[in-house]
């Protein structure tokens, strides 16, 4: 693996230089301890130490509303027309809870059939990697899902070591980026420095739910029809905040609009939710996920349950959002202490 360092207070060097090859999206404080990605230009701009984000920086992967495509049913053969907007751009300061979440949507649009805008944008993009040596708050949990540490996802991933950044390279694209710059490589003291700084998140990183993760799968197993799901379900009020601000959330809707002229038109992809009351509706007006707590239970066995039997891994990655946006105060967490005790009888 190779390392390079960076002087803190040549980080905006860094990103000026950045800015001037590509777009540059970071996070940014929006006050009130919220914080949300948005395109900057110097370094001045960007809250290096946040708790994360609003939305996950998925948005720039798979956003809110895409057209894909426009129709004209005017003339003998009808005619559609597809323009992809996915220009480059270079997302800095993704915490790994974020980067673990984009590796969860990268394995889903790579199934067949594969979602070619999904890939297509994903090729266009430089993550940025951005250690947590603190732990955020309370709604936490990346350590019990292991997404509290680096595992890949990125192009350069940058450790806080004092006063620099240890920057760990990761993909050629992220070489090629060190090296125009003329970054120097980590000295074996630097590397220490990052050894020591892992050693203290070892210490200060905590799941807070007495659950062996391994377990959690077959914990699921025993607690389907518990009646833990319709004290949640009392309490929801399907908004679909949780889904929306989830970095694995992946549901869409895709809708037809005609113009007055009755022949030509667009077709727009835009987020759903498991959460709304329509989302499980099929034809003939039957809902197989009528209550709110089918569709609570639906939501957090996507992230535990289901997934892990799939993919072998879970599709929570502990960022916490699900619980800091929820208007009827559902704690992610307290849903899982509830189910490892449930799940010991």
């Amino acid at each position: 693996m190779k390392y390079h360092v960076l002087e803190k207070e040549q980080l905006d060097c860094f990103i000026k230089s950045l800015a001037k090859k590509m777009k540059v999206a970071a996070p940014v404080s929006k006050g009130n301890g919220n914080y949300a990605f948005q395109e900057v230009k110097t370094a001045e701009e960007i809250a290096t130490e946040y708790i994360p984000t609003i939305l996950p920086p998925k948005k720039y992967f798979m956003p809110v509303k895409e057209k894909m495509l426009d129709f004209d049913l005017n003339g003998k053969e009808p005619k559609e027309t597809a323009e992809l907007d996915a220009c480059e751009m270079a997302i800095f300061g993704v915490h790994t809870c974020d980067l673990a979440g984009i590796q969860c949507l990268n394995i889903v649009f790579n199934e067949r059939p594969r979602d070619y805008n999904y890939l297509i944008r994903k090729e266009n993009l430089f993550i940025i990697g951005l250690e947590c040596n603190k732990y955020c708050d309370s709604f936490a949990s990346c350590a019990l899902v292991n997404s509290h540490l680096p595992n890949g996802g990125y192009d350069l991933f940058f450790t806080d070591i004092g006063n620099k950044y240890l920057i760990n390279v990761n993909t050629q694209k992220g070489e090629d980026f060190v090296e125009s710059i003329g970054l120097p490589k980590a000295s074996s003291q630097e590397m220490s420095a990052l050894e020591k700084v892992r050693e203290e998140k070892k210490k200060v990183f905590n799941h807070e739910v007495d659950v062996e993760p391994k377990k959690i799968p077959e914990m699921f197993e025993k607690v389907y029809n518990s009646k833990l799901w319709e004290k949640v379900g009392e309490k929801c009020v399907s908004c679909g905040n949780c889904t929306n601000v989830c970095p694995t959330c992946y549901c869409f809707d895709m809708d037809d609009f005609i113009n007055l002229d009755l022949k030509t038109g667009s077709r727009i992809r835009s987020w759903d939710s498991c959460q709304f009351e329509t989302f499980a509706t099929v034809a003939g007006g039957e809902n197989f996920r009528e209550e709110r707590s089918m569709r609570q239970r639906h939501r957090v066995y996507r992230k535990f349950k289901f997934p892990v039997d799939k993919f072998n891994r879970f599709f929570c990655t502990g960022c916490g959002r699900c619980s800091r946006t929820c208007m009827a105060g559902i704690n992610l967490k307290e849903i899982l202490k509830e189910v490892a005790e449930e799940s010991k009888f």
